[in-house]
């Protein structure tokens, strides 16, 4: 089954996950990378400021939202920290000001501006991101740090629609492959592991940056 899928924040979600149970005497130890794709973009793009928030602990959506909105960390409220968790995460998707108006209520203006401040915030991803694209135009393809790589013909397609959707992919395809690259040798990492000191134990299921295994209760 598609568990990804299965939301959690509805009651029937909750209760459709509690038909997934650990065999008899075993138990389900979930491990997944904390903010995966954001350390990437950091990482990939060479913005300083962001690593330095991750190497810091810091909060990065709270970070975030008191540098667009020049504030303190402690005068963020929960509706400013979701605003800038959003633009965190769709920036790396091409979220447009409308995108982002629809995602948190916001007024097509307020995100238009927040848009604005973000990129000056993260001067570093902004220039990495375009020039995934310009790369895209110039080389016909994108790929991973790991050298995956994908085509993009439809980069220099007269379809305005059909471009803008390669522009996404082109920013989007090296960070999300990259993460998908690593996932797979923390697998195989991890089975290794599994093999030499926990036999019994058994890697289930892999949904984008969490593994599920099923150990027994002695060895979860």
């Amino acid at each position: 089954p598609n568990l990804q899928n299965i939301p959690t924040r509805t009651d029937l979600g909750r209760r459709v996950r509690t038909a997934f149970v650990a065999g008899k005497g075993k138990k389900l130890i979930s491990a997944d990378y904390s903010q995966f794709e954001l350390r990437l973009a950091a990482a990939m793009s060479g913005d300083q400021k962001m690593i330095d928030l991750f190497n810091s602990g810091t909060d990065i959506h709270t970070a975030t939202a008191a540098q667009i909105q020049g504030r303190e960390l402690e005068d963020i409220t929960k509706q400013m920290r979701s605003a800038a968790k959003t633009v965190n995460f769709g920036v790396l998707y091409g979220m447009s000001p409308h995108g982002l108006s629809a995602a948190t209520g916001m007024s097509f203006e307020q995100s238009k501006h927040f848009i604005d401040e973000y990129f000056k915030v993260r001067g570093p991803l902004l220039a990495y991101l375009n020039g995934l694209k310009e790369f895209a135009r110039e080389e016909g393809y994108v790929e991973t740090l790991h050298g995956r790589r994908r085509p993009m013909p439809d980069i220099k397609s007269s379809n305005f629609m059909v471009r803008q959707g390669a522009e996404r992919a082109a920013m989007n395809m090296p960070i999300q492959g990259t993460e998908a690259d690593l996932m797979k040798i923390a697998m195989i990492n991890v089975e290794k592991e599994l093999e030499a000191h926990h036999p019994e134990a058994k890697m289930l299921l892999q949904i984008h940056d969490s593994i599920l295994v099923e150990a027994p209760e002695a060895d979860a």
